[in-house]
């Protein structure tokens, strides 16, 4: 039953290979930033199951970096190795919607340099 929910998005059947789940990092000191990254990955398609529109999950981590010299971090300066508080971000979204949803969520994003991972949807039925 959980492939079946899984692969129902916008009202329609879409086989496994069709969907991709974005991550997302962002940071969390601010809850306005996530919102507007979640909006946008939202606006362009993403987190759609079955009848329902902008699904997403949020799990709370730390995230670390060190920008070189040719940086203008968002957080922290260049030269100085960073720790700071973030939010992993993830939406599920049909794979001919993934690149639009990714180019929104980049657009959406404060980072200079957002890390972020598409990965592809399998199923016990896809094992």
């Amino acid at each position: 039953m959980a492939s079946m929910w899984v692969g129902m998005v916008v009202g329609r059947m879409v086989g496994m290979s069709e969907l991709v789940v974005i991550v997302v990092f962002v940071p969390s000191d601010d809850p306005a930033v996530g919102a507007r990254v979640r909006t946008a990955l939202a606006e362009a398609g993403a987190g759609r199951i079955g009848a329902y529109r902008a699904c997403s999950f949020s799990a709370p981590g730390q995230g670390r970096f060190e920008p070189d010299a040719t940086a203008n971090p968002f957080i922290g300066a260049p030269g100085r190795a960073e720790t700071v508080a973030e939010e992993r971000l993830e939406a599920i979204c049909e794979r001919r919607l993934a690149k639009a949803a990714v180019l929104a969520m980049l657009a959406a994003h404060p980072y200079e340099e957002p890390a972020y991972h598409v990965y592809p949807v399998l199923t016990v039925d896809d094992l």
